[in-house]
């Protein structure tokens, strides 16, 4: 897909989207979050939410977080070390233009426009720009207690 981020021309603020998503849907969203812990750059932030935040300009791609997933879904390439952002657009479109990654994304994976949060339609709010849309959202079940033997 392209991407007409005005102030870095081969940008792929796709990149930037793919992970907040990938954050929203795939992490599991651990208490004692293991790939926080282990980034010595303090790169990576377990929000209140328990949503995981990178700090873009702290990371050095050094993949530790990744390693350190007991689940494995932190995947090596999601943490690129040349930085791409998603600016939305914001401020940049005409009435009624839309978004050059919309324009060339051929499969529908991207949509632009005013949305609000659907848990049932499973649409997501991952940040304040971006939704989600997916079947599937982790949710954090009640713990259940091991059986005795």
């Amino acid at each position: 897909m392209l991407c007409s981020y005005i102030q870095h021309p081969a940008n792929n603020g796709i990149t930037t989207l793919r992970e907040f998503a990938h954050f929203a849907v795939v992490c599991r969203r651990c208490d004692d979050a293991p790939c926080v812990v282990s980034c010595p750059w303090k790169a990576l932030e377990l929000e209140p939410t328990k949503m995981l935040k990178r700090y873009m300009m702290r990371c050095t791609s050094c993949k530790n977080c990744s390693r350190a997933c007991p689940f494995g879904v932190i995947y090596p390439e999601t943490i690129p070390f040349v930085i791409s952002k998603c600016d939305y657009c914001i401020g940049r479109l005409r009435d009624g233009e839309a978004p050059i990654c919309l324009q060339s994304c051929t499969q529908g994976g991207i949509q632009y426009g005013e949305f609000e949060e659907n848990k049932e339609a499973g649409l997501f709010e991952a940040s304040d720009h971006l939704m989600v849309k997916t079947a599937f959202k982790w949710e954090r079940a009640e713990e259940v207690p091991p059986k005795k033997i």
